[in-house]
């Protein structure tokens, strides 16, 4: 049940090892979320072994060491590989397909498919499932009624729900007597009612330290729920860019989201207190300059030389338009002289680069979340095989079940691997 990523990929390799096999899609296509993803990119996975994609996932991700054994990253690449889809390692370390085209992906995993002898049936939403009994399973869909032996669902989650992932599968799961829980949105941007935010629409700062961060902005900042390292961006709505998203499921599965805030170093490889000699320096050096271009030269100071070897210079960290605004939030004048500046006026300075607070209202929701978290309690599916251990013969891969990492391809691995171990798992009798 679903043509994703995991089902697609797990349909092929069960008809490969002799199963009659049919696939279930509720859409007019299959692979609707596959060509979305990435910016219809489709990052596959990630440049490391199993144990960099179990260590990204945090504790859930023990689950997925048979399912990594199954189908590493380099065993999924080579699966691209010979279907003659080639790939591309960027320097982040997400994989793409060298085309850049998500459909290419798609088409490779339909290719593998159809030789399987798999059937693919789309615009067949399943409308009730009878059993399991002695014979399996009995599904009803607009068509026809089918009787299963074995059933993997594969539906997803609830992320982008115009892909068709409406959460069908957690109702089916919890009927069976499987504990959800609860869903909520993950990678997913981020709302702010800060209007100096939003004044700063379109602007990518590309080293930021993210922290989420509960209570009001007073005093010293309480442990944080979250961080990340990484590239952030202001928005006509708030925020977004990967630091963001990967600390997001804080903000969806916190009972009042209004009442977080996110606290931003835009500096973050830079010690505060060697950012605070350099800031005096610079206001010595510079008597007559305004405070917008103080920060600026500090920056500046920070870069490393463009060496004759580099094709392009080192990108700025505190652009003019994010300076202003950081003195702004400073409580300072941006027309001030640098030579009017003095030692707590550098330290309000200091802490509007190293700890600047932005309040939350929440998140844009499942409509624009990348992932969900949350979904079918991976205490009742056996890691080993992906089978239910509430229902024998009942199998769940994918996005339905409650795993989410972060941005960078470490999800659809994830998806592709559950899905492979639930075909090779699924009995031949």
């Amino acid at each position: 049940m679903g043509a994703g990523a995991a089902g697609l990929l797990a349909a092929a390799r069960a008809a490969e090892r002799g199963l009659r096999t049919l696939v279930l899609e509720k859409n007019r296509k299959p692979g609707v979320k596959i060509l979305m993803s990435g910016g219809t990119r489709c990052n596959l996975t990630h440049a490391t072994d199993a144990r960099g994609i179990i260590e990204a996932f945090g504790r859930p991700g023990r689950f997925l060491h048979s399912a990594l054994a199954r189908l590493s990253p380099r065993d999924l690449v080579e699966i691209f590989h010979r279907e003659g889809l080639p790939t591309k390692v960027e320097p982040t370390g997400k994989i793409f397909p060298a085309s850049d085209r998500a459909l290419d992906v798609l088409d490779a995993l339909l290719a593998r498919l159809k030789r399987s002898g798999a059937q693919l049936a789309c615009e067949e939403p399943v409308l009730e499932i009878g059993g399991p009994d002695s014979s399996g399973f009995q599904l009803l869909t607009p068509r026809r009624s089918i009787r299963a032996a074995k059933l993997l669902v594969t539906t997803g989650g609830r992320s982008y729900p115009r892909c068709g992932t409406s959460g069908d599968g957690y109702a089916w799961a919890a009927a069976w007597g499987h504990a959800i829980v609860p869903p909520r949105p993950a990678l997913v941007p981020l709302r702010t009612d800060a209007a100096w935010v939003t004044s700063l629409t379109g602007l990518t700062v590309h080293d930021v330290l993210v922290r989420i961060v509960p209570g009001a902005d007073e005093g010293d900042s309480p442990r944080a729920l979250a961080e990340c390292r990484g590239s952030f961006l202001f928005t006509h709505f708030g925020l977004s860019g990967p630091a963001v998203l990967n600390v997001s499921r804080e903000v969806s599965g916190h009972p009042h989201p209004e009442t977080l805030r996110v606290v931003c170093d835009f500096l973050p490889s830079v010690a505060e207190a060697d950012l605070e000699a350099l800031l005096t320096r610079q206001c010595a050096a510079a008597g007559k300059r305004q405070l917008a271009g103080v920060l600026l030269s500090c920056d500046e100071a920070l870069r490393p030389s463009t060496s004759a070897a580099e094709t392009t210079p080192q990108q700025p960290r505190i652009m003019r338009r994010l300076a202003e605004a950081m003195i702004l939030q400073a409580g300072l004048d941006p027309e001030r002289r640098a030579a009017e500046i003095g030692k707590a006026d550098r330290r309000r300075l200091l802490a509007a680069i190293k700890r600047l607070s932005i309040p939350i209202s929440g998140s844009l929701g499942f409509q624009k979340a990348e992932v969900t978290a949350g979904g079918v309690s991976l205490e009742e599916v056996d890691s080993r095989s992906m089978q239910s251990k509430r229902v024998p013969r009942l199998f769940f891969a994918g996005e339905i079940l409650d795993l989410d990492g972060p941005i960078g391809g470490y999800n659809f691995q994830a998806a592709f691997s559950t899905g492979y171990l639930a075909a090779e798992s699924v009995p031949l009798g």
